[in-house]
C-alpha cells in the first residue's frame, strides 16, 4: 500500500521508538512475514540502495498501528491518574482525558530546543569573560610561571570565585596592597599556566591541549582545589586510558589520592599485567614508584587467589 510522504516519515519515527517496548513485543510488531513485498521499514536491503518508495507491508503497519494505541492509552492512563486528585469539573466528560501523545512529544521536543538555545545564549554572554583575559582588561593581578616565563595579567576576583585557595592567598597581607602583586605558580610553565587560565575563564579546553598538559592541570586542580577541572581531566584520563599511560594516570592518581581512579588504573594493569610489566616504561617506573610496584603485585596476587576460588 502506498502512503504520503508524511506518513511515511511518521511510521519511520514509531519505528525508531520501538525500544521503548520490550523486545519480545517489539519483535512481534515488525518481524517481517510476507517476503514478497518489498517494505521500507524491515526490508533487508540497505536504505541506499533502495528505490525511493513508500511501500509498507501489513505487519508493519499493524505494528505501527499498536504502537500508536499503547501510547494513547499510556498517555492517558497517566494524565488520569494525575488528575484523579484534583476536583473534577462539572462539564468534565469522559473524554477529558485523552491526550494526543505524539502532540505532547511535539511540545518536548520544542521545549528542549528553547532550552537549548537558551543555553548557547549564556554560554556566549560567558564568554565576554575569556575576551576580558585575552584582552587583558582591567586586569589586576600577574600570574607567574616557573619556568622564568612572562607573567600573566588576571583578574583577581575571577581567581577567588574559581579556587578557595586562590582566595586565601589572594586575602592575605602579601596580596592586599598594590594591584599589580606577582604570584608564582612554580609547578607550571608558561603554556600550562595559560592553559589553566583559559579553563578558569571559559569552562573548557581545547583535546590538543587537554591532551598535552592533563597531568599538570590535574595536579593543580587537586592543590588549588578546583573540582570542575579535576572531573575534567580525570573524565579525559578515563577515556584516553591505555597501556602506553597507564602507569602515569596511576602515578597521578596516587599523589592526588584520587582512590576511584586508582582502582580503576591498577584493574587495568591487572588485566594486562605482561604488556605492561615487561615494557621499558615500567623499568622506568618501578625504581621511582617503588610503592605503587608493590601494590600492583598484591593486586595481581589476590586476582589469580579470587580467580582460583571461583574456578575462572
Amino acid at each position: 500500500m502506498e502512503f504520503h510522504h508524511h506518513h511515511h516519515l511518521l511510521l519511520q519515527n514509531l519505528f525508531n521508538l520501538c525500544p521503548l517496548l520490550s523486545s519480545s513485543a517489539a519483535l512481534l510488531f515488525f518481524r517481517k512475514r510476507k517476503k514478497k513485498m518489498d517494505c521500507s521499514i524491515c526490508s533487508s536491503m540497505p536504505f541506499i540502495l533502495r528505490p525511493p518508495r513508500n511501500t509498507i507491508c501489513g505487519t508493519c503497519y499493524e505494528g505501527a498501528r499498536n504502537v500508536i494505541t499503547l501510547m494513547n492509552k499510556l498517555e492517558i492512563d497517566h494524565h488520569c491518574k494525575s488528575t484523579d486528585k484534583a476536583t473534577p469539573a462539572p462539564s468534565s466528560s469522559p473524554n477529558s482525558c485523552k491526550q494526543q501523545p505524539l502532540g505532547n512529544l511535539s511540545k518536548w521536543m520544542t521545549s528542549m530546543k528553547e532550552i537549548e538555545e537558551d543555553l548557547n545564549k549564556k554560554i556566549s554572554f560567558l564568554s565576554g569573560l575569556i575576551v576580558a583575559f585575552r584582552d587583558q582588561i582591567h586586569t589586576d593581578i600577574q600570574l607567574k610561571p616557573g619556568n622564568d616565563g612572562p607573567s600573566i595579567p588576571a583578574h583577581g576576583a575571577l581567581l577567588a570565585a574559581r579556587s578557595e585557595i586562590f582566595r586565601n592567598m589572594l586575602d592575605s597581607d602579601g596580596c592586599k596592597a598594590p594591584p599589580s602583586d606577582t604570584i608564582t605558580l612554580s609547578e607550571l610553565n608558561t603554556e600550562e599556566l595559560e592553559s589553566l587560565l583559559e579553563f578558569l575563564y571559559s569552562g573548557n579546553l581545547g583535546w590538543d591541549k587537554l591532551e598535552k598538559h592533563v597531568y599538570s592541570l590535574f595536579l593543580a586542580a587537586d592543590k588549588y582545589e578546583i573540582p570542575y577541572l579535576q572531573d575534567f581531566c580525570e573524565r579525559y584520563m578515563l577515556s584516553s586510558l591505555n597501556a602506553s599511560n597507564v602507569l602515569e594516570i596511576l602515578e597521578i592518581s596516587d599523589v592526588c589520592s584520587n582512590k576511584a581512579l586508582k582502582e580503576i588504573a591498577l584493574n587495568f594493569i591487572i588485566r594486562n599485567m605482561e604488556d605492561i610489566v615487561f615494557s621499558p616504561k615500567y623499568e622506568v617506573f618501578a625504581p621511582k614508584n617503588p610503592h605503587l610496584g608493590l601494590q600492583i603485585t598484591r593486586a595481581f596476587l589476590m586476582d589469580a587467589k579470587t580467580k582460583r576460588i571461583n574456578g575462572v
